[in-house]
């Protein structure tokens, strides 16, 4: 098979070359990298961004994790995949750190007016009887991954590391739940 060349493959292969010789030393390859990659970070973020005025400090996250990191890449592997999980890894972590900070937007349990009044709309309150009743129907094990990922928010690593299992057949086992329960509830 014959490999096309195009700009974008051109353009990953010399963040590989840069990428590379940076490993080796070569201050002026990692200066033409950090800046050539810029412009792709900014717009691999800025459209899944709700602010656009995060993107600048994302992108400067990202970049401080390439410099850390940059030893750790595997010059006769693609750059793009790489740098691709740096960036995604960076704006989870930022979103995280910034939704969770975000006390004002937070309540107690123990303003019952208020649960009545936003928590519980009661014309609803009945479907989560109807998921709870159909969550019964699965195996123990398969309901807690499903309750630990998408009621009480868990990542998969995290609920994997609960309940002694891979990633992967948490995240199989969890998908497989939310279809049956599509299915089971219309």
């Amino acid at each position: 098979m014959v490999k096309v060349n195009s700009p974008a493959n051109d353009r990953e292969e010399m963040w590989q070359e840069w990428a590379s010789k940076a490993q080796d030393g070569d201050k002026a390859a990692y200066n033409l990298l950090l800046r050539d990659i810029v412009p792709y970070i900014r717009n691999f973020i800025g459209p899944r961004l709700a602010n656009p005025d995060w993107v600048d400090d994302i992108t400067q996250e990202v970049l401080i994790s390439v410099h850390k990191s940059l030893k750790t890449y595997s010059p006769d592997r693609p750059f793009k995949p790489w740098l691709s999980t740096i960036i995604s890894f960076r704006r989870t972590d930022f979103l995280r750190k910034h939704y969770s900070a975000r006390h004002d937007k937070q309540t107690t349990t123990d303003d019952m007016s208020f649960i009545r009044e936003h928590v519980t709309d009661s014309p609803f309150a009945g479907e989560l009887k109807d998921v709870e009743k159909a969550l019964e129907e699965f195996p123990e094990k398969q309901r807690k991954l499903f309750m630990l990922m998408k009621i009480e928010g868990y990542t998969a690593k995290e609920a994997a590391k609960q309940m002694d299992m891979s990633v992967s057949a948490v995240k199989v086992s969890v998908h497989r739940t939310t279809k049956k329960l599509k299915e089971m509830l219309g």
